[in-house]
């Protein structure tokens, strides 16, 4: 970078350059929007997470039936699993900076439940939200696997699009790069300066990390989507997912500034985290895979007669609720119809009432002419 580039940075801390690519920068709010009379400023972090919850809801929706899960009893699933993500990421990232939630050996409770500060890790997010999830997969005796097949795509999505939330904010970026997609801007100069005293400042320029991990992302739902059709077993998926994330993540926490220690360790905990999970994914299907070569087949949960039950039971009750529906509906015509029935004959006996009236007056009339006469 030249020093007007620096210059021109400095002077537009609201903006995102990557200097490589042109001088133009992007420009950023953190703020989505406010919602007006309540004054409430909706983040794109929260935003884009949001969507991607619902995005996410809408492909597990189209999938269940043909995994053989009972939608309804699924809805309980999702409900309790996206609480025990959020709960999950934000644990995750308290553990892990503990110490910025101590002061004077008090811990800081209203610190650690002001999500709108940020400080959520994606990992507690998977772990809270598969826990909450089997657990809830338990109680509604729904089979876990070909679920976790479903919910590990649906990860994927939110994660794509989640991860543009932390370009909004203007963090999860990497270490220094000199690639043409480097980013740059005043608060990431700030902080890189801190980080390498001795770097010049034309040099401070940081790994996007959050596109490689949004990418990475969209590429695993790209491939696991077409391979679906072609899974070996119930929660293989969900395998493939955990290898998949695994692998890439363990190479961009590598990338990054703002990792989660062990302690006063220099081990980064996703890191670590995401090479068990690559060293699991893969012991787990080989070790699957070789059980089904012995026993010369497998029966997917949607074959079974339990999953067939689940769903028949299911639709019976859509359909039960739609007559009652219906009949309520009917009842209220019905109620509409005798009413308007009725007016009318108040209407026809109003009528008849005022000719009747009419006739009588005119006869009066008739008769004060007679005795006139």
């Amino acid at each position: 970078m030249t020093d007007v580039m620096i210059n021109k940075i400095t002077e537009n801390s609201d903006r995102v350059f990557f200097p490589f690519l042109g001088d133009g920068g992007i420009k950023i709010e953190r703020t989505a929007f406010t919602i007006p009379g309540l004054n409430v400023d909706i983040y794109w972090y929260g935003l884009l997470i949001g969507i991607g919850v619902i995005l996410a809801m809408i492909y597990a929706y189209r999938k269940f039936e043909s995994f053989g899960i009972d939608s309804d009893r699924a809805t309980d699933v999702i409900i309790g699993g996206v609480i025990g993500a959020v709960l999950g990421a934000r644990i995750y990232f308290v553990i892990f900076r503990w110490s910025n939630y101590v002061s004077d050996g008090k811990i800081l409770w209203k610190e650690i439940i002001n999500y709108r500060d940020g400080g959520l890790a994606i990992f507690g997010g998977v772990i809270g939200g598969f826990l909450v999830g089997g657990l809830i997969c338990k109680w509604r005796k729904l089979k876990v696997a070909p679920l976790f097949d479903i919910a590990a795509m649906g990860f994927l999505i939110g994660q794509t699009l989640g991860r543009w939330g932390n370009f909004f904010n203007q963090e999860a970026y990497g270490s220094l790069t000199k690639l043409p997609w480097g980013m740059t801007s005043s608060k990431i100069m700030n902080e890189l300066a801190g980080l390498y005293p001795n770097t010049p400042t034309t040099e401070l320029i940081a790994h996007p990390t959050f596109l490689y991990e949004s990418l990475w992302c969209i590429i695993g739902f790209i491939g696991l989507h077409f391979y679906m059709k072609h899974r070996k077993f119930d929660g293989e998926i969900f395998l493939l997912y955990i290898g998949w994330y695994g692998l890439g993540r363990a190479y961009i926490e590598g990338l990054r500034t703002d990792s989660l220690y062990i302690g006063s360790t220099s081990v980064r905990v996703s890191q670590l985290l995401a090479a068990l999970c690559v060293i699991a994914s893969i012991s787990l299907i080989i070790y699957k895979r070789l059980q089904l070569k012995k026993a010369g087949g497998y029966q997917f949960f949607y074959e079974t007669e339990l999953s067939k039950e689940q769903i028949a039971e299911s639709k019976e009750k859509y359909s039960q609720s739609s007559k009652t529906k219906l009949s309520i509906s009917q009842v209220i015509d019905s109620a509409f119809e005798n009413q308007t029935d009725l007016d009318d004959e108040d209407n026809e006996d109003d009528e008849d009432e005022f000719y009747d009236n009419a006739d009588d007056s005119d006869e009066d009339d008739d008769d004060e002419e007679d005795d006139d006469e």
